[in-house]
C-alpha cells in the first residue's frame, strides 16, 4: 500500500512554488519577496546544498566537479517532492537542465520562469567572482551560449513565463500574481502594507 501510494505520488502535481531561470534572473530576491506575500517559507536550493556539504558552490565545483554537484541538485528535488508543507524554491539555474531533473520539478509544484536577456545578466554579473560557470575571458559570450542551450528545458518545465530583466521588483511580482491566480491560486490583492513590507525587506 505503501509503496503503491509513493509512486503514485510520482505523477501529482506538488504543493510548492518553484522559481527557475538563469543566474543573475532574481529568483532569491523575488522569491524572498513571494515569500512574504504568499506567508510560505522560502528556500534557495545551491544553500541548502552548500548547508549540507559544509563548503560553497564554487568549492564544490573544484573540490568534487559540477558531476557530482548536479547529481546533489537531483537528491534536493527529490527532498522537495516529498515535503507536502507548501513553501517557495529557487532552483539553480542548471537545474532543468538535466533531463532527469524535469519531471522531479513539474511535479514539485507550479514552476515560473523568470526569463532574462544575456545582456541583462551579463549588467548585474560582470563584477560577481562567485559564479564558477562564468570564468570566461568572454562572460557575454559564454553567457549567451549557455542560456541558448538551457532555454528549451526551461520552457518545457514552465507553467509561468515573466520577464524580470529590465523590470522593477513590484512589476514582476503583479506579473506572478496574476499569472498564479490565473493558474488557479487564491492569493488575495496587493495591498499598501504588503507592497512597504516587501521593500523593507
Amino acid at each position: 500500500m505503501g509503496t503503491e501510494h509513493r509512486k503514485n505520488r510520482e505523477y501529482e502535481k506538488g504543493p510548492h512554488l518553484i522559481l527557475i531561470g538563469f543566474m543573475g534572473s532574481g529568483k532569491t530576491s523575488i522569491g524572498r519577496s513571494l515569500s512574504y506575500k504568499l506567508r510560505r517559507s522560502f528556500y534557495d536550493t545551491d544553500r541548502m546544498i552548500e548547508e549540507k556539504e559544509k563548503m560553497s558552490i564554487s568549492e564544490i565545483f573544484d573540490k568534487k566537479g559540477e558531476k557530482a554537484f548536479r547529481v546533489m541538485e537531483t537528491d534536493v528535488l527529490r527532498r522537495i517532492r516529498e515535503d507536502r508543507s507548501p513553501a517557495i524554491y529557487s532552483l539553480g539555474g542548471g537545474t532543468p537542465v538535466q533531463l532527469q531533473n524535469q519531471p522531479l520539478i513539474k511535479t514539485c509544484g507550479t514552476v515560473v520562469y523568470l526569463r532574462i536577456t544575456p545582456e541583462e545578466v551579463y549588467e548585474r554579473l560582470k563584477n560577481d567572482t562567485t559564479r564558477p560557470l562564468l570564468r570566461s575571458a568572454d562572460p557575454l559570450t559564454r553567457i549567451r551560449t549557455l542560456m541558448k542551450g538551457r532555454l528549451p528545458a526551461y520552457e518545457r518545465c514552465a507553467d509561468l513565463i515573466v520577464d524580470t530583466g529590465s523590470c522593477s521588483r513590484d512589476k514582476v511580482m503583479e506579473d506572478i500574481l496574476e499569472g498564479l491566480r490565473a493558474l488557479g491560486w487564491d492569493i488575495p490583492v496587493d495591498d499598501k502594507t504588503d507592497r512597504l513590507n516587501e521593500e523593507e525587506k
